[in-house]
């Protein structure tokens, strides 16, 4: 145990000899149901696991199985895994349908995709995240939910702020942190931690804080969270942000620890700014050339029972086409890694262009609605997601690949399967 934070923790609380015993018990574990797929009464039929409910949110289980992104359904997009203590931040927005909602410090995933399914696919949710590696994790989650609304963004905070001042209505802030509620999970976060990290981190923290409050709506919540114990991190940045910010009015804040509840540790408190009127953004001009639309359009009505989006709300950068949410905002100069879903490309060259689809366009669309979906059992659909091709049948053309009826991805068939998973999301 590292001696320095020993004595921090012995300062902070009378019940530090339950932590240091909690922490050789094994951690909590969780997933999160994602009800734009399923409702968490219908997982609990399939399930592969056991699952005891999570009192703070409503699609959240607490599980005992170690390896849960190993299920098929992990894959088909029916859940996400988390850490229980980290969903009760989230909920504390009250996210509805049709709001303007901002992660700013979104990778992996987890609290971003948790507000999207609240809005039920209206309105506007940029999830962004700063750094590029961890941008690409949280494309692919986003896109694996089936998330329809979201704008993936790869931003630093300040420069955000800059183009979207008074923008959102709600903000989420799980800034990063000393990371001391991974201890148990992670016992080298232990071994690495320092006071000067602790430090470094909460002024961090504070520069992410300013950037929220400026891209704040007047009437707006805000959530700031971490994982970690600190106070400097924790309760002294709370009081700061308050004090720097007079129009910031602190609402509640809770914090999780091990010993006292089921959870590895989370801290979360809820703003709420004063009255006023949030400012609007040049939108997004919405282009797509006519061929463009007419071979989607074909494939739409080929590959789909009803239509997946409106004309008028399909965008076309560099022959690909993408669905486009409520309210985008202009684009130009900001890393954007994906608006909306991306529908697929048009490829052009021999004798006419065509158009190939895109895995987010299968793992968002209606399982229902999809024309063609060839079914495999398990040892075949993990076969499919490490890339192999498979006996396809009488099956032609392009069709959603699934297993028991959930949709892993993409193929076209003539004769063999042509597997179209994507190549770095092979395993």
């Amino acid at each position: 145990m590292n001696e320095k934070f020993l004595q921090r923790l012995f300062r902070q609380i009378p019940d530090a000899e339950a932590y240091l015993e909690c922490r050789n018990e094994p951690p909590f574990r969780g997933i999160r149901v994602n009800t734009l797929k399923i409702l968490p009464q219908e997982f609990q039929e399939i399930a592969p696991f056991p699952l005891r409910p999570v009192a703070w949110e409503e699609s959240g289980f607490f599980i005992e199985d170690e390896k849960p992104g190993k299920s098929l359904y992990h894959d088909a997009g029916l859940y996400y895994v988390q850490e229980p203590s980290a969903m009760s931040a989230a909920p504390l927005l009250d996210v509805q349908p049709g709001e303007r909602v901002l992660d700013l410090c979104s990778a992996p995933g987890g609290k971003g995709t948790q507000l999207a399914q609240k809005m039920r696919g209206k309105g506007l949710i940029v999830l962004n995240e700063k750094m590029p590696d961890r941008a690409r994790v949280l494309l692919q989650n986003t896109e694996r939910l089936g998330i329809t609304n979201a704008v993936v963004t790869c931003a630093d905070p300040a420069s955000l702020a800059e183009r979207l001042p008074a923008f959102f209505d709600k903000i989420l802030v799980d800034a990063p942190c000393s990371g001391e509620g991974m201890f148990r999970k992670e016992p080298e976060a232990l071994r690495q931690w320092s006071e000067q990290n602790v430090l470094m981190c909460a002024d961090r923290q504070k520069k992410i804080l300013a950037s929220a409050e400026k891209m704040l709506a007047p009437g707006g919540k805000l959530v700031y969270s971490t994982c970690t114990f600190s106070e400097e991190e924790d309760e002294e940045n709370a009081a700061w942000f308050i004090r720097q910010f007079p129009q910031m009015k602190l609402v509640r804040q809770h914090k999780f620890w091990p010993q006292r509840g089921e959870g590895e540790g989370h801290f979360a408190a809820l703003f709420v700014k004063e009255e006023g009127d949030r400012s609007s953004c040049a939108s997004l001009r919405f282009s797509a050339d006519k061929k463009e639309i007419l071979l989607w359009k074909d494939f739409e009505g080929s590959f789909l029972k009803k239509p997946f989006c409106l004309t008028e709300r399909i965008f076309s950068f560099k022959n690909a086409l993408y669905a486009i949410p409520e309210e985008v905002f202009l684009l130009d100069g900001l890393r954007v890694l994906s608006v909306g879903v991306r529908l697929g490309e048009v490829i052009y060259g021999g004798k006419k262009a065509r158009f190939e689809p895109s895995h987010a366009l299968v793992m968002a669309a209606d399982r229902g609605d999809i024309r063609s979906v060839f079914s495999l059992d398990e040892t075949s659909a993990r076969k499919y997601l490490r890339g192999e091709e498979l006996p396809a049948g009488n099956e032609r053309g392009w069709c959603a690949v699934a297993y028991n009826g959930w949709p892993l991805g993409l193929a076209k068939a003539s004769g063999t399967l042509k597997n179209h998973y994507p190549k770095s999301w092979r395993h």
